[in-house]
């Protein structure tokens, strides 16, 4: 039990000690551009978060790489496009709208749509099959059993 204690207790140690990248800045507004930028840019190996909240080691890279061009003096569409032309438009959060992202951008939709049209074809089918009709037979078996249903009620 001890050394299960201790195993945990160490894996958990081994994220605090994590490096934590510090970057120095001449001016504000290179900090400001490189916040922004790195949080623009999505992390190709988690692909859920931006190179911000990512601790990938190739998220690292990249945050170091954008430093490295803002102390370079390089503008936001230039780190931008060097980025995609590296990496491709899967590295913007917000792809250009063309032949190869138009899914991206109409999927949402096409998807909506397609789930209002199930909705009403449902509701239709639904609608028109209406009550069932209950011959003689089956109304006196219904009746027996509600009369059996009330007389075990009511004891």
């Amino acid at each position: 039990m001890k050394k299960l204690i201790m195993l945990l207790l160490f894996a958990g140690l081994g994220t605090a000690f994590a490096g934590v990248e510090v970057h120095q800045f001449e001016q504000a507004e290179q900090e400001q551009q490189y916040n922004r930028l790195i949080a623009e840019l999505r992390c190709l190996v988690c692909q859920n978060q931006n190179l911000a909240d990512s601790n990938a080691e190739l998220a690292q890279d990249l945050r170091q790489e954008v430093y490295e061009m803002i102390q370079a003096g390089a503008s936001d569409q230039e780190i931008i496009n060097f980025m995609v032309v590296r990496y491709g438009d899967f590295v913007l959060y917000r792809p250009p709208f063309k032949a190869t992202t138009v899914f991206l951008w109409i999927g949402p939709f096409i998807i909506l749509i397609a789930g209002f049209v199930i909705l009403l074809v449902f509701i239709r089918k639904r609608r028109q099959l209406g009550a069932v009709e209950l011959d003689e037979t089956e109304h006196a078996r219904a009746r027996e059993l509600l009369n059996q249903n009330n007389e075990t009620d009511s004891q």
